[in-house]
C-alpha cells in the first residue's frame, strides 16, 4: 500500500524510499513485530478462554511435557499470520502476482492448520483433519500456486530445475514442474509442521530460513546482482523479500510469547503456513534444491518420522527412542533448552551452508 506512495516521488521527494526493497523490507520486520507485540496478549487471552483445556499433549510423549505443557492454547499462528498480512499489506508492491501467490499459500495452509488445531481442541485429541483430507487439500492449493509461477515467469526459466553450485544447469521438467513443485510446498509445510514440538523449536528455525530467502529473493530478482554471482535472473521476486522480512517480525513477536515456558503454541496454524511459505517462495525463486540445504534441520525432522514408521512396519522395530527426532534426544537425556538451542545452531549452519551456493558456482 505505502509503494504507491512512490508514484508521487516527484513532487515529495521523501516518498522516493518507498521504491526501495530494503527499506520496505525493514518495515515489514518492525510493523509486524509491533502489532504482535500489541495484540498478542488480546489473542492470548481469547484463545486461552476459547480452548479451556488448551491443546492436547501426547501421553506417549516424554512424561515432562504433561507436567510443564498442559493447558497452555494452541493456534498462535494466528498472531503470526495476523501481523505478517497486514505488514505485508502495508509495504509490498501489491501489484506483484507473486506477493499474491505466496500470500494464498500461507492463508491456504495456515487456514487447514487452523481447522486441524480447532478439531484437536474441540475433541481434545490428537485426531484432526484426515491426513489424505489434509495432503489433498494441500496439493491442491500447491499445484495451483505453482502453476500462476509458472505462468509469470520467464519463459525460459519457467518450467525448468535449477542445481545450486552449477550456472548453465537446467532441467525442463514440463508439466511436471507442476507436479514438482506441489510436491516441495507440501513438503516444506509438513516438515515445519512436525518441527514443532518444542518451546521455541521451529519459530527460530524458520527465522533463519525466512532471511535466508529474503536475502536469496532479493539477490536473484536483480539483474546487477544474479548476473555479479551467475544465479538465475528471476525477475519480480525481489518484492518477496518483503514478505520475508515480515515473516521474522512477526516471528519475532510470537517467539517473546513462545520463549520457554510458553504462553502459547504455534500449532499448525501457524507451522503449516510458515512452511508452505518457504516452500512457495523457493519455487518463485528458483532455489528449491537450496531449501533443502536451508531448511535442512526440517528435512531431518521429517525423515526421521518416515524412518520411523517405515522400520516399524516393515520389521516392527524403532530406529529411535521417539520421532521426530528431537523428542528421540530428550529420551536420550537432553533437557528442552538443549536440544532447542543446538537445533538452533544446526540450522544457522544449514543456512551459511545454502548462502554459500550463490557464490560457488
Amino acid at each position: 500500500m505505502l509503494f504507491w506512495l512512490s508514484d508521487f516521488a516527484d513532487a515529495v521527494p521523501l516518498f522516493n524510499v518507498f521504491r526501495y526493497i530494503t527499506f520496505r523490507t525493514g518495515g515489514a520486520v518492525v510493523t509486524a513485530m509491533l502489532f504482535v507485540f500489541l495484540f498478542g496478549p488480546t489473542i492470548i487471552r481469547a484463545l486461552r478462554v476459547r480452548q479451556g483445556r488448551g491443546q492436547p499433549i501426547r501421553e506417549d510423549g516424554p512424561q515432562g511435557h504433561l507436567l510443564t505443557k498442559k493447558g497452555t492454547p494452541t493456534m498462535g499462528g494466528l498472531m503470526i499470520l495476523a501481523g505478517l498480512i497486514f505488514s505485508v499489506l502495508l509495504w509490498a508492491d501489491l501489484s506483484s502476482p507473486l506477493v499474491w501467490t505466496v500470500l494464498a499459500v500461507t492463508v491456504g495452509f495456515g487456514a487447514i492448520g487452523f481447522y486441524d488445531d480447532f478439531l484437536k481442541v474441540t475433541k481434545q485429541s490428537h485426531m484432526g483433519l484426515s491426513g489424505k483430507a489434509r495432503l489433498a487439500i494441500e496439493a491442491t492449493i500447491a499445484g495451483a500456486a505453482v502453476f500462476v509461477i509458472a505462468q509469470v515467469s520467464v519463459p525460459e526459466l519457467s518450467n525448468q530445475l535449477t542445481f545450486p553450485f552449477f550456472k548453465d544447469l537446467l532441467i525442463n521438467l514440463g508439466w511436471f514442474f507442476i507436479l514438482f513443485g506441489a510436491v516441495v510446498i507440501v513438503g516444506a509445510g509438513n516438515a515445519v509442521n512436525l518441527t514443532d514440538g518444542l518451546d521455541g523449536l521451529a519459530i527460530v528455525p524458520v527465522m533463519i530460513a525466512a532471511a535466508t530467502f529474503g536475502l536469496i529473493a532479493y539477490l536473484a530478482g536483480n539483474a546487477i546482482f544474479s548476473d555479479y554471482l551467475q544465479i538465475h535472473f528471476t525477475p519480480g521476486t525481489g518484492e518477496l523479500a518483503v514478505l520475508c522480512g515480515a515473516v521474522i517480525g512477526a516471528s519475532l513477536g510470537f517467539l517473546w510469547f513462545n520463549a520457554p515456558p510458553a504462553q502459547i503454541f504455534m500449532g499448525d496454524t501457524g507451522s503449516l503456513a510458515l512452511g508452505g511459505m518457504l516452500g512457495t517462495i523457493a519455487v518463485a525463486t528458483k532455489h528449491e534444491i537450496v531449501l533443502a540445504i536451508v531448511g535442512g534441520l526440517f528435512v531431518l525432522e521429517a525423515m526421521s518420522v518416515i524412518i520411523q514408521v517405515t522400520s516399524y512396519k516393515l520389521t516392527g522395530k524403532r530406529v529411535f527412542r521417539m520421532a521426530p527426532i528431537h523428542h528421540h534426544f530428550e529420551q536420550l537425556g537432553w533437557t528442552e533448552p538443549q536440544v532447542v538451542i543446538r537445533f538452533w545452531i544446526i540450522a544457522f549452519v544449514l543456512a551459511l551452508a545454502g548462502l554459500s551456493t550463490l557464490k560457488l558456482r
